[in-house]
């Protein structure tokens, strides 16, 4: 077994797409069906987070709408400048009130530097894990998309996605949806590799739906 990078990259996902269809003959039949999964990662920092936070809970369309208008209004979006908006704008562009809340609490995290968003990157993923989800508004969720798709860490498993458990279900056949446990110890003989085969059920659920891009929907 390969020893899993710190960085994944083009080349490790194709060699991690390759061990995990010789492992699990389920995600096989994902590369058989739709061929290997895109990257999809997003560039690391403030802007990042923030849109992964107006993804919780919530469609990937109506979440891409809010950033997009937020974008709009705020360029380039940095701790300071968004902490320039009021609730009111805040509330026009698509947040929530809870949600406006956990932004401002993230900016004003970054702009007073207790929270390090370049430091991240040399962090365990353990202690990303920490320093994020120690912010109201940022979950286990969150964090670990951060991780997945921000930091590229190659072994991370978001257990509560909604869109990888329905996966998960569907390809292994279950009769019922797993819970965050379960989702846990089926994963766990995909270690060191389970960002990659999170990529692979978020592929087979966007496939079979027409769609090409991962989300919580």
């Amino acid at each position: 077994m390969a020893e899993s990078p710190s960085l994944l990259t083009q080349e490790t996902l194709a060699l991690a797409v390759r061990e995990l269809a010789a492992r699990d003959p389920d995600l096989a039949g994902i590369v058989g069906r739709f061929g290997p999964p895109p990257m999809w990662d997003r560039p690391a920092g403030f802007a990042t987070l923030v849109y992964i936070v107006l993804e919780q809970q919530v469609s990937l369309a109506s979440a891409k709408a809010a950033f997009d208008r937020l974008q709009a209004a705020v360029e380039p979006l940095s701790p300071e400048r968004l902490l320039e908006l009021d609730d009111g704008q805040l509330l026009a562009i698509g947040f929530s009130r809870q949600k406006a809340r956990y932004v401002r609490n993230l900016a004003q995290a970054v702009r007073s530097g207790s929270l390090d968003l370049e430091a991240l990157a040399r962090l365990p993923d353990e202690d990303v894990q920490r320093a994020l989800v120690g912010l109201t508004g940022i979950g286990p969720w969150t964090a670990s998309i951060y991780l997945l798709m921000a930091l590229r860490r190659p072994d991370v498993w978001p257990a509560t996605d909604m869109a990888l458990v329905a996966a998960v279900a569907q390809v292994k056949g279950l009769a019922d949806r797993p819970d965050a446990g379960q989702m846990r110890a089926l994963a766990a003989p995909w270690r060191p590799w389970r960002s990659v085969a999170a990529r692979l059920f978020w592929h087979d659920y966007l496939s079979r739906r027409g769609r090409s891009a991962p989300g919580t929907d």
